[in-house]
């Protein structure tokens, strides 16, 4: 069962056209992150560029680490955790470029020495999109560990659709090219900003 939306900063964003699309990099980089880590070192590029009939997301295996039942939250950053503080943001969107309110996201993650809370949920959360299909969360770039580059494992779920299994690499690892499972179609873009990381990601969903 989806549950109420979850409240994030309202903007004025209105039918994700490519203009729309390149504004929301600022959002990610400068309106959601600006607050507490200061001004990003200008936009992020689009992830990707929205145009009607777009493939939906690449799914990729769910790994053996998901817990069901994460608390619905949008911050898994804890001050003294361990890793490169990030705040992701971007769009859930159907291939018709249209947002997707209400999507449920479940995150979760290896910690900055590349280690799960397989008895808890720390570095777990749920969040829903709002009104006009954002989300946003707050983590730690993810440790490696053998056999697998940075990664950050997500479900995405529309309102009685179909679950989407994915996960969201880091652009310029050295274990990218040595890991399997790593696909360039799900890389964010990121910007670096006062210490902490700008991350930018939309989803598509068919």
């Amino acid at each position: 069962m989806l549950a109420a939306t979850v409240k994030v900063e309202r903007l004025m964003i209105d039918t994700p056209t490519r203009r729309v699309v390149l504004g929301v990099g600022a959002f990610a980089a400068g309106s959601l992150f600006g607050v507490r880590a200061g001004a990003a070192e200008g936009p992020l590029p689009p992830t990707p560029a929205c145009h009607d009939g777009d493939d939906a997301t690449l799914a990729q295996t769910e790994g053996p680490y998901f817990k069901p039942s994460s608390p619905e939250r949008i911050e898994l950053f804890e001050e003294g955790m361990a890793g490169q503080p990030i705040e992701l943001a971007g769009l859930v969107l159907t291939r018709g470029c249209k947002p997707v309110p209400g999507a449920l996201l479940d995150f979760w993650q290896a910690d900055g020495k590349g280690q799960y809370d397989n008895s808890g949920f720390r570095l777990r959360g749920h969040q829903f999109t709002d009104a006009e299909g954002r989300y946003r969360l707050r983590c730690v770039v993810p440790g490696v560990y053998p056999g697998r580059t940075r990664h950050i494992h997500v479900k995405v779920q529309p309102r009685g659709g179909r679950v989407l299994t994915t996960q969201l690499y880091f652009p310029g690892e050295a274990k990218n090219r040595s890991d399997g499972l790593f696909r360039k179609e799900l890389l964010v873009r990121t910007s670096k900003s006062a210490g902490w990381l700008a991350g930018r990601f939309d989803f598509v969903v068919g």
